[in-house]
């Protein structure tokens, strides 16, 4: 369906409300044949059917452009299935409300799915009893039941419609047409899971952003998981995604790392220094920086080489980068989590250009030495510090150049920050700040700060480990491997897999419990962690998701028939659905689409783990009551029922798209 339809639409129902007012003035113009003729001059006739001609000939090219539209319209309703389904009603309904009432047509459709008895249908639109309050409020008296039968009327051709129903007070249902559910799930079958067409956008995530010198802890885990799946979930829409580390890699921290470098490791410039455990050479230099004022005298000059591009202090800060670097890297890869490196350090050069733009323009002012910036024209919110009264810089000032590097650099149109609900506060004084700027433009670009909440230990308090300290992320992985072995080994897998299986089902279930945990829960809410909890293998966990996942992919193995080549199945044996638990398993799977543009549309990933458990469930009840392989008394199998395996398939080619983007990794066996 073309992405300007919407447009379009409004467009065909303003020009049919034209062309009434045109067909009024036609009628109103031929009074000459109602009036005697000494009432108008010669003039005025000739005047009067002249407008007449072109009236006539103006209503004839508008009522043409209106049979264009619609036919266009329905073209594409029925030419492309890619669709989100609510998304496609809404648009219908738009223009059955328009066509019936011209007046209210920039009313959007209110379209929401039904949950309850299949006699009321599948979807309804609700517009009915708000329409008729409009036209009371306009002393029009309308039934909401009549209005409804009006839009039933009104209503355009729709692929996906089967056929709509009236009820009680004007509730307008909607019931899905089994031939559409069973193309779009042989499309599906042949061609692969689809995403639904939207326009495509050049998005920036930035996320994860640990410190260098410091470990990953579990305070990095929420930005890293969350911004991992967002950007697979734009990438799977088909957008333009460049994903940013936003590496803390700059500041005077360096200045006492550098200078304890060359205490322990004099010969650095030679050969890179075997530092082991980086954290703890950060403490031994933070250490002497407060202990010693020699070494911190040391520290400060250090900072100022580093800054000035001294080779010697750029070559022990590229080294120290690089030990980070690759023990981040280890975490990433653990988790399987692809990211670009771009730390503070990449906006050095930007931050002088930035702040000679901002003072170009005006905006910076001085307050006790330094200069500051006001997000807002009236000094009501919090100041940013763009130059320090040393002259130095500050976080306002790298995410100001940070900010108008990916909007005049990387041409994004979406940017979208990662980062925790602590920093909502700095975040909303940035945008508005680039916003008075000329640096974002709204109307043009969109800022988005997803924030979310902390990890709680089961006690309710902040994630520590039983000394107090912060928990380190490789700490928490390990952690998660040894819980995940030990479930498999109580349930006797250990006996069954290879090793190379139970290596792969361990680590599958220890990272995909760990990720789920997290993307399941609102993330602006705080969440408890409980290895004990995420483990579990009933309701709303990963562990349930990937065993339900694995038992689907074991019927077609089970039924002693090769389905690796769908395309050939599908030549021999159609989809039929005849049983309600398959036709509710089908149009739940159909609902992947909405559920996608709903997760993308606020930046929540929840809603897609939401709908994997309703996949899960739902499929229960189908293999409950619809036999797939069915045997006899002696154990052979006796009947295969084609088409429920295929629908088998299909939950599995769901639920592996679902997974991916939640970053789940499906095992055959477990």
């Amino acid at each position: 369906m073309s992405a300007d339809l919407k447009t379009e639409l409004n467009k065909l129902t303003n020009v049919e409300h034209v062309a009434t007012q045109l067909y009024g003035k036609i009628k109103d113009s031929k009074l000459e044949e109602n009036l005697p003729f000494g009432d108008h001059n010669d003039d005025d006739l000739t005047k009067l059917q002249v407008e007449n001609t072109k009236l006539k000939h103006r209503y004839a090219i508008i009522k043409k452009s209106i049979l264009s539209l619609q036919s266009q319209t329905t073209s594409e309703m029925h030419d492309d299935d890619t669709f989100a389904i609510t998304e496609h009603l809404e648009k219908v309904f738009t223009q059955a409300i328009a066509t019936a009432y011209p007046r209210f047509s920039n009313v959007p459709a209110i379209i929401a799915a039904v949950n309850a008895s299949p006699k009321f249908g599948d979807y309804q639109c609700n517009n009915a009893m708000g329409l008729s309050k409009k036209m009371k409020d306009e002393g029009i008296n309308k039934s909401p039941r009549d209005i409804g039968l009006e839009i039933q009327r009104c209503c355009p051709a729709s692929p996906i419609i089967e056929k709509i129903e009236v009820a009680g007070p004007g509730f307008v249902n909607i019931f899905l047409s089994k031939e559409f559910a069973v193309s779009s799930l042989t499309r599906m079958l042949r061609e692969g899971v689809k995403p639904p067409k939207v326009p495509r956008k050049r998005i920036l995530v930035d996320f994860s952003s640990p410190n260098i010198a410091k470990q990953m802890h579990v305070g990095h885990l929420r930005s890293t998981i969350i911004g991992e799946s967002i950007s697979r979930l734009l990438e799977f829409l088909q957008h333009d995604v460049i994903r940013i580390n936003h590496l803390g890699d700059w500041g005077t921290q360096f200045g006492m790392l550098i200078a304890h470098l060359e205490d322990c490791f004099p010969n650095f410039l030679n050969e890179s220094p075997p530092i082991g455990d980086l954290q703890e050479f950060y403490k031994e230099s933070k250490k002497r920086f407060d202990a010693d004022e020699s070494f911190k005298k040391r520290a400060y000059n250090r900072v100022v080489t580093l800054q000035s591009g001294e080779p010697a202090a750029t070559k022990a800060w590229q080294q120290i980068c690089d030990v980070s670097r690759k023990e981040f890297q280890k975490i990433y890869d653990r988790l399987d989590v692809t990211i670009q490196e771009r730390g503070e350090s990449y906006y050095q050069s930007r931050m002088l250009t930035v702040v000679e733009f901002l003072r170009n323009k005006g905006l910076l002012e001085l307050d006790d030495g330094r200069e500051i910036m006001w997000p807002d024209v009236n000094k009501s919110e919090i100041p940013l510090t763009i130059v320090k009264s040393d002259g130095g810089f500050t976080y306002d000032t790298s995410d100001m150049a940070a900010i108008r590097c990916r909007l005049e650099e990387d041409l994004a149109t979406w940017l979208i920050y990662v980062v925790d609900a602590g920093q909502s506060t700095h975040f909303h004084g940035i945008f508005k700040a680039a916003e008075r700027a000329g640096i974002l433009n709204p109307n043009i670009h969109r800022v988005d700060h997803v924030q979310f909440g902390v990890v709680l230990g089961e006690d309710g308090k902040k994630f520590k480990t039983r000394s107090g300290d912060t928990v380190k992320l490789s700490d928490l992985l390990d952690e998660g491997l040894k819980y995940s072995l030990k479930q498999l080994q109580e349930r006797g897998r250990d006996q069954i897999l290879t090793p190379k299986e139970l290596v792969e089902a361990q680590e599958a279930v220890a990272y995909g419990c760990i990720k789920y945990t997290d993307l399941c829960h609102n993330r602006i809410s705080d969440y408890i962690f409980s290895f004990d909890k995420m483990l579990d293998d009933r309701g709303n966990t990963a562990v349930y998701l990937l065993y339900t996942y694995t038992r689907i992919c074991s019927i077609a193995r089970n039924s002693g028939e090769d389905f690796s080549n769908l395309a050939e199945i599908l030549d021999k044996f159609k989809i039929v659905l005849e049983h309600e638990k398959e036709w509710k398993l089908v149009k739940t799977l159909l609902k992947l689409h909405d559920v996608l543009m709903k997760c993308a549309n606020g930046l929540f990933l929840h809603f897609l783990c939401e709908f994997c458990y309703e996949v899960c469930t739902v499929f229960a009840e189908f293999y409950d009551s619809c036999y797939c392989i069915e045997k006899n008394k002696a154990g052979e199998i006796c009947k295969i029922n084609h088409s429920r395996i295929l629908i088998c398939e299909a939950t599995a080619s769901v639920l592996r798209t679902c997974f991916h983007i939640l970053g789940l990794k499906p095992v055959a066996k477990i």
